[in-house]
C-alpha cells in the first residue's frame, strides 16, 4: 500500500514536470509572446524602476537652456522650457501605465460582473447589454473627451472616465464566453441540486471566462494608454505641468520644426508600450487557445 503511494506521488509529479515542460516549451515557441513580453519587461523597467535612479527633476525649469539638442547631458534634449525631455519621458510612461493599469483593472472587474450576470440572467440581459450598447455606440475617444468635459482634467477622473468607456467591451467579450459555459450539462445538474445562482456564477462560471478576459485586458491596456495620450494631448487628460506622454507630445508639436526631439521619443516610447502589448495579447490569446496547442503538441 506504502509502495502504491509512493508511485502515486512519483507519477503526479512527472505529471506537473511535463506539464510545465510543455507550457515552457509553447511559451518560447510562440516569438509574438516572447517579443511583447521582452519588450514589456523593458519597459517596465525604464518606467518603473528607472525613475528611482534619475537626479534630473522633470519639473525644474532652465530657461537658459531651452531646445537643446540630446547630448551626454540631456539625452533626450530639452523641451520649451528647458526641463530634460528623457526624465520627462521616463515619468509620463510612469504615469501613463499606472492609468492604464488602474483602468484595466477597473473595467475588468466590472465587465466581468456585468458579463456573468447578463449571461446568466436572461431579464438582466437586455437592459444591460442595451446600456453597453449605447456606450459603445460613440468612438471611444469622444465619449472620453464628453465624460472629461464635465469631470475636469485630472488623473482620477481620467482613470474613471475611461473605466466607464472600455467596461462595456469588457463585458461584450465575457458575456458571450459565459452563455457557451451557461449551457454545459455540468450547470444544469447543479441547478438541479439546488446550487445558488451566486455559487454557480461566482465557483463556475466566472474562473471559466477568465481566460478571454485577461487576452481582452491586454488590449484594453494598450487603448487605454493611446486614448490617454490622446486626452492628455488635446488638453482633457493630464494637466500640465505633471508630464504625461500626451501633453509631452503637445508641447513638442508647438515646436517640432525646431526640436524634433520633443515629439519623436515620446512618440516612440508610446509606439513600443502599445507594439508590445498587443503583440503580448495576440501570443497569450495563441498559447490559451486549445485548438492552436492540440495542433502544435
Amino acid at each position: 500500500m506504502q509502495q502504491v503511494s509512493i508511485n502515486t506521488k512519483d507519477l503526479k509529479k512527472r505529471m506537473y514536470a511535463e506539464q510545465r515542460s510543455l507550457w515552457i516549451k509553447r511559451f518560447f515557441y510562440n516569438k509574438m509572446l516572447v517579443f511583447g513580453s521582452l519588450l514589456l519587461i523593458l519597459l517596465g523597467f525604464l518606467v518603473l524602476i528607472l525613475p528611482f535612479f534619475i537626479k534630473s527633476d522633470p519639473l525644474v525649469m532652465d530657461t537658459v537652456n531651452r531646445f537643446k539638442a540630446p547630448s551626454s547631458e540631456h539625452w533626450f534634449g530639452t523641451d520649451s522650457y528647458g526641463r530634460d525631455v528623457f526624465s520627462r519621458v521616463i515619468y509620463g510612461g510612469r504615469v501613463s501605465i499606472i492609468i492604464g493599469l488602474a483602468v484595466t483593472l477597473i473595467s475588468g472587474f466590472f465587465g466581468l460582473v456585468i458579463g456573468v450576470c447578463s449571461a446568466y440572467y436572461r431579464s438582466l440581459d437586455h437592459i444591460l447589454m442595451r446600456f453597453c450598447d449605447g456606450l459603445m455606440a460613440f468612438p471611444a475617444i469622444l465619449l472620453a473627451i464628453a465624460i472629461m468635459a464635465t469631470m475636469g482634467p485630472n488623473s482620477f477622473n481620467v482613470v474613471i472616465a475611461l473605466s466607464i468607456v472600455f467596461t462595456p467591451y469588457v463585458a461584450r467579450v465575457v458575456r458571450s464566453s459565459a452563455i457557451v459555459i451557461k449551457e454545459q450539462t455540468y450547470i444544469e445538474a447543479l441547478k438541479s441540486q439546488g446550487a445558488s445562482a451566486w455559487r454557480i456564477l461566482a465557483l463556475h462560471i466566472a474562473p471559466n471566462t477568465i481566460s478571454p478576459l485577461i487576452i481582452q485586458c491586454t488590449f484594453i491596456f494598450a487603448d487605454t494608454i493611446l486614448t490617454e495620450a490622446a486626452l492628455s494631448f488635446l488638453g482633457a487628460g493630464i494637466p500640465a505641468p505633471e508630464p504625461s506622454w500626451g501633453n509631452i507630445l503637445y508641447d513638442g508639436k508647438l515646436a517640432i520644426f525646431n526640436a524634433w526631439w520633443m515629439t519623436a521619443f515620446p512618440g516612440v516610447a508610446l509606439l513600443l508600450t502599445v507594439l508590445g502589448l498587443n503583440l503580448f495579447g495576440d501570443g497569450l490569446r495563441d498559447l490559451l487557445d486549445p485548438h492552436t496547442n492540440k495542433a502544435k503538441k
